[in-house]
């Protein structure tokens, strides 16, 4: 059976991780995983994560199945934290997913299943995963202009006459903030228009979130969503807790589901359960049985938005670090766009040669894209970087 099949094409963040960990150069510098990094280089467990984990291993009495659903605690808590408290919670409804991934499968399988020939549209650019998990959903894929590679700039009304072509029932994919790969985000008076448009023609958004915290705040990063919960009558979310609660490898999601009524999102998520039982049958549980601990105990919970507001602000301040640095080395400012995004990642407009060559040159790895993963830069080599990429992108 197996000489049938051709060689899997290399994932390229994967292939990346490799190249760095065989690399013998001291001064390596990784900015290419989707990771957050501290100023040491290392992805810390959060202070109330550990404290809830310690917790856990002295309240846990069994490791029994807790149902397709999973936890359902740490699933209400999620619907919180996304929804606020002014969506109709009958309305509402969530199950556990292993991670945003997860997630995202599972409401795309859900909704490829239940209209045949589904379209679902996804930003130009996207995380590249996004086009594979379409695929393997074996629902159609479509895609609609978002950012500008030559400016960096979002075109926005490019993306608003695309979406006017699609055919009502159709799925449009939406980062909820802090758009992967580029940084560039929706404001509200834009959320607010697409959101007419979604609702004017039938269409169903899904969105993302799988930075929540990251970009202008915990509560600001949710308005767009929010906006789009207030109007439309259908709608997904797949939602991860990998970054703002830094538990990557325990694989902590949520997929939610609003539907017009209290009876039909009863019966969506009962079809969205029916998914889960055949992919993964139940989903992992000490990852979400952390972040419940967390948000379920007030003063755990303040520790960890303090902490996630700390990590924000170094961010930001990353970012308008190198793009001062950037400015200086070239005197010019084709980069500040850098310091006005928002997230973990910006595109710096590079070819595959010149993402080589400063592979190859200066040990510096980025996204084969020209992706950055802005939260591993190195504070105190800042100024080192912006030479090495102004020699590379400007002066070659």
């Amino acid at each position: 059976m197996f000489e049938s099949f051709s060689p899997a094409e290399p994932d390229s963040i994967l292939e990346l991780m490799g190249l760095y960990r065989d690399d013998p150069r001291s001064a390596k510098v990784d900015l290419g995983v989707g990771v957050y990094k501290d100023e040491q280089g290392r992805t810390p467990i959060m202070s109330a994560v550990r404290r809830a984990q310690a917790r856990l291993l002295v309240e846990q009495t069994t490791k029994t199945y807790l149902g397709s659903a999973g936890d359902t605690v740490f699933n209400s808590r999620m619907i919180e934290l996304l929804f606020g408290h002014e969506t109709d919670g009958a309305r509402l409804c969530s199950c556990q997913t292993p991670g945003g991934s997860g997630a995202l499968r599972t409401l795309i399988e859900l909704l490829a299943s239940s209209r045949s020939g589904a379209t679902v549209w996804i930003p130009d650019p996207s995380w590249p995963n996004h086009a594979a998990v379409v695929a393997a959903a074996r629902a159609n894929l479509r895609t609609y202009p978002y950012v500008d590679p030559a400016t960096n700039e979002l075109r926005f009304e490019e993306m608003i006459e695309a979406l006017k072509a699609a055919n009502p029932g159709d799925v449009v994919l939406l980062h909820g903030c802090c758009h992967n790969p580029t940084g560039v985000d929706l404001d509200l008076s834009q959320w607010t228009l697409l959101t007419e448009l979604l609702a004017g023609r039938e269409l169903f958004p899904l969105v993302d979130m799988a930075y929540q915290g990251f970009g202008d705040g915990l509560e600001e990063d949710a308005a767009g969503l929010r906006k789009l919960a207030a109007i439309v009558p259908e709608l997904g979310v797949a939602a991860s807790c990998s970054k703002n609660f830094g538990v990557y490898r325990d694989r902590v999601g949520v997929a939610a589901l609003l539907g017009r009524n209290a009876e039909e999102t009863e019966k969506a998520f009962g079809q969205l359960l029916g998914k889960v039982r055949t992919m993964y049958s139940m989903p992992p549980d000490h990852g979400a049985a952390v972040v419940r601990i967390v948000l379920e105990d007030p003063s755990l919970r303040g520790d960890w938005t303090d902490e996630l507001e700390e990590m924000r602000r170094r961010i930001v301040n990353l970012r308008s670090g190198f793009a001062a640095a950037l400015r200086h080395q070239t005197n010019t400012d084709r980069y500040d766009f850098i310091a006005h995004q928002r997230g973990m990642f910006s595109r710096i407009g590079a070819t595959r040669e010149q993402v080589d060559r400063l592979r190859s040159d200066y040990a510096v790895y980025i996204g084969r894209d020209g992706r950055i993963n802005m939260a591993g830069l190195p504070e105190h080599r800042l100024d080192e970087l912006s030479i090495a990429f102004a020699s590379v992108l400007d002066r070659s």
